[in-house]
């Protein structure tokens, strides 16, 4: 009865939250208590009842199995964006952190053994901090794919894509695929008769030769697309300003119908929170990216989210590698 109320509440506000505003940071938190409460009542449930207790433990099992294996994975990740992408901190985030999760493990294992209880606290308590980022990644990254996936997907009356770095004046792949996902949805609300206007969103950075926005247009433009139907906005240099300038833009032309913005698959629920502070109403939907590059840009989405609340995040940090130093003075 416990546990099946333990599960209801977090469920119901997740749930809640969801039909309030599905930008809301906090779901992700909901969810990621949800599913371990969810756990938790099966364990409960199949502690007499083989049918669930035996694909219970296969989950652990493979859980574990994932955990040992996850820091080679992002080695092995980290080395392919380094050759493929350059040696940027951005593209070394999947490096760093396989080889910080390697550390942790080798000094949890050391540790935990050791007869000073300051080391066998430290240890627990890293454990503790690192299974509480665990928690909010994998709660992060299981949201970001309800949200991509859920919503509204037609019916728009303005399109913004959001601006990433060029090569010199040519659009990069990864640009491409925010423009050419623009213009499947040009295309169809197009042909459903309506008259959508597309906003490009970038600014010029200092080892670009054009702006963002300029670029983006030509690449439109060389499409189909006629000028008339795109806006130019060259001044944002920030994920909050493409935002914000597109939307006074559009607001400008008497455009005040729905809007929808484009950007990359790993980069949707972090501009959704994004548009929900600055109390823009508009859709989120991502374009498909290279496999090898998702897991840095991912990780690099998550160190974002979660430095919008670092006191927050710092105090649990503190208070879990205290609780690790309480537990060695126990007994």
């Amino acid at each position: 009865m416990l546990a099946g109320l333990l599960f209801v509440i977090p469920a119901s506000i997740f749930l809640y939250g969801m039909v309030r505003d599905r930008r809301r940071l906090s779901n992700a938190v909901w969810l990621g208590i949800t599913l371990v409460m969810l756990l938790l009542l099966l364990a409960e449930a199949g502690r007499d009842n083989p049918v669930l207790s035996l694909p219970l433990l296969l989950a652990f099992m493979l859980a574990v199995l994932g955990l040992l294996l996850l820091p080679l994975a992002l080695l092995a990740n980290g080395l392919v964006m380094v050759r493929r992408e350059g040696r940027s901190l951005g593209n070394l985030l999947s490096l760093l952190a396989g080889l910080a999760l390697i550390g942790e493990m080798i000094y949890f294992g050391w540790g935990i053994g050791q007869p000073n209880d300051w080391i066998r606290g430290s240890a627990i308590g890293l454990f503790l901090v690192s299974a509480y980022i665990a928690f909010l990644f994998v709660s992060l990254l299981l949201y970001s794919v309800i949200y991509g996936r859920t919503g509204r997907r037609t019916g728009f009356d303005g399109i913004v894509v959001l601006g990433a770095g060029l090569v010199g004046s040519k659009v990069p792949p990864l640009l491409a695929s925010r423009l050419d996902r623009a213009l499947r949805l040009y295309h169809r609300e197009s042909e459903a008769g309506r008259s959508p206007i597309i906003v490009v969103s970038g600014g010029q950075g200092a080892d670009e030769e054009v702006s963002e926005a300029f670029a983006m247009r030509r690449y439109l433009t060389e499409r189909g697309v006629p000028e008339s139907d795109i806006v130019l906005e060259d001044q944002a240099t920030t994920t909050e300003e493409n935002l914000r300038y597109s939307k006074e833009l559009l607001a400008e032309r008497g455009h005040t119908g729905r809007v929808v913005a484009v950007t990359n698959n790993y980069h949707v629920f972090r501009t959704a929170v994004l548009s929900r502070k600055q109390g823009l109403r508009l859709q989120v939907i991502g374009a498909p990216t290279a496999w090898y590059f998702v897991p840095s840009a991912f990780l690099r989405e998550f160190v974002a989210l979660l430095v919008r609340n670092p006191v927050v995040h710092a105090l649990a940090c503190v208070l879990l590698m205290a609780g690790g130093l309480a537990l060695t003075q126990i007994n």
